[in-house]
């Protein structure tokens, strides 16, 4: 009661595409009478009644949906094996003082007395953690919390204890990153690591080659989880890997780098690379958590930064925000739960996570056409570019240059052509890109002539 939970309902709704319900309101509906007058008219005994039958019609039903539970509704049984059956359970994170501020002198019957309120806060909090699966304070927390995100800084310190499970771990780790936090790493995962395996840094590890490698040596159950520490190309490696291993096996991402800590580790795509183009070969493999440290980035040349900036200045783009004037923690948590929202209204990539495609049909190409050598980072920044001239806004391709610096690349433009037809996206050789028509209005499926399609790419290659 007064922790906002119908202010911040309707908002997580909104983010995650889902109709939002209040079990009182629901109450209220079927009765046409207000909780309020339940009280005085039949007493809180009847009320609980009233509201457990709905509680349960309401988190039964099939469809998903974001419902709002009243403060004192877990009390039935029935209700908190209807939430365990259900439903991800969010406890929004609020204290007595704060709570009071926001219910007192309302109608509430059980906020008409502060010393009254404040017991029975303490008497209900042992409950709420109970039943809890995840807690946040504000929609990002409860976005992050929904998807298994969690975010802290010096989180890596604590591995073993937020990697869910109680099987073995063996720790897949980017060969560069384990020379700056391998030791680290490996202390923290403690008596449940059982094998520790390198990749090579770099696009180049992202084979089936190098797949292959890591099922060969992996020796976990199907209890066991596969934690890959290091950037985007070792977390696709390690989570491809870990998806067919044994018909798949958990897996855990704590993601080393800016571009991985914002997008690579999110949402659940796996995959490696083919000479025809990038992540040709992968699954939907979504990770028992996702364990983002920004302490981690302290360690990144500038280089890297600026590499990982392209996917913050994507994401501001889509949101219609500047988050890449937040400092780098904020913009790790603000473009990491954007990012979320988007995966969990569409696993499985098939409407409006294509969205998160902006500029990256232009880059997958260069990428694929220079044999990978492009930094991920810089071909993201000229597929924006080359995205916000498509999209004639050029306010944003000004920003674009400013923030991001794009400068055009020397590869085979034949080569980087043959990659744009195969990219993911492409429907019948034909492709699909993610146009703005302002920032945060993304439009996505948008397929141009063929003659401003590679004039676009043409002007990216020096």
């Amino acid at each position: 009661m007064g922790a906002g939970k119908s202010t911040l309902g309707p908002v997580l709704a909104g983010r995650l595409g889902r109709e939002f319900v209040s079990v009182d309101a629901h109450v209220e509906a079927q009765t046409g009478k207000s909780v309020a007058e339940h009280f005085s008219e039949r007493g809180e005994s009847a009320f609980r009644e009233l509201e457990a039958q709905a509680a349960g019609e309401l988190l039964g039903r099939r469809n998903v949906a974001v419902v709002e539970l009243g403060g004192g509704a877990l009390a039935p049984s029935a209700t908190r094996a209807a939430l365990a059956e259900h439903a991800f359970a969010l406890r929004l994170d609020t204290s007595a003082d704060e709570a009071w501020t926001r219910v007192a002198g309302s109608d509430r019957p059980l906020a008409q007395d502060t010393d009254a309120f404040r017991t029975l806060f303490e008497q209900r909090a042992p409950l709420y953690d109970e039943v809890a699966d995840g807690s946040a304070r504000d929609a990002d927390g409860a976005v992050l919390a929904a998807a298994g995100i969690h975010v802290e800084e010096d989180a890596a310190a604590r591995l073993a204890d937020s990697i869910p499970g109680g099987g073995s771990l063996t720790l897949v780790i980017d060969a560069t990153v384990a020379a700056i936090h391998g030791d680290r790493v490996s202390s923290a995962l403690g008596d449940r690591l059982a094998g520790s395996h390198e990749v090579p840094a770099g696009e180049a590890s992202k084979t089936i080659t190098h797949a292959t490698r890591l099922w060969s040596a992996l020796r976990l159950d199907r209890s066991g989880t596969v934690v890959a520490v290091g950037g985007g190309t070792a977390l696709d490696l390690a989570g491809f890997t870990a998806s067919a291993y044994l018909r798949g096996v958990a897996w855990v991402p704590v993601p080393t780098t800016l571009v991985a800590q914002v997008d690579a580790a999110i949402g659940g795509k796996t995959a490696v690379d083919l000479p025809e183009g990038k992540n040709l070969v992968g699954t939907f493999h979504w990770p028992a958590r996702v364990i983002v440290d920004p302490e981690l980035l302290a360690t990144l040349p500038v280089a890297e930064l600026e590499n990982g900036l392209a996917e913050v200045v994507k994401t501001g783009l889509l949101l219609g925000e500047p988050v890449w004037e937040l400092p780098t923690a904020e913009q790790v948590r603000r473009c990491a739960a954007f990012k979320a929202a988007v995966c969990l209204r569409d696993p499985h990539d098939r409407g409006v996570r294509a969205q998160l495609n902006l500029g990256h049909t232009f880059a997958h190409a260069l990428e694929a056409a220079s044999d990978y050598s492009l930094p991920h980072g810089k071909a993201v920044a000229l597929g924006l570019l080359a995205a916000c001239r498509l999209s004639g806004l050029e306010d944003q391709v000004r920003l674009v240059e400013e923030l991001l610096h794009p400068r055009p690349v020397a590869v085979d433009r034949d080569a980087a052509w043959a990659a744009l037809a195969r990219d993911k996206k492409a429907l019948s050789g034909r492709a699909r890109l993610v146009l703005l028509d302002a920032p945060g209005e993304p439009r996505h499926g948008v397929e141009v002539d063929e003659a401003s399609l590679r004039g676009a790419l043409d002007a990216l290659i020096a």
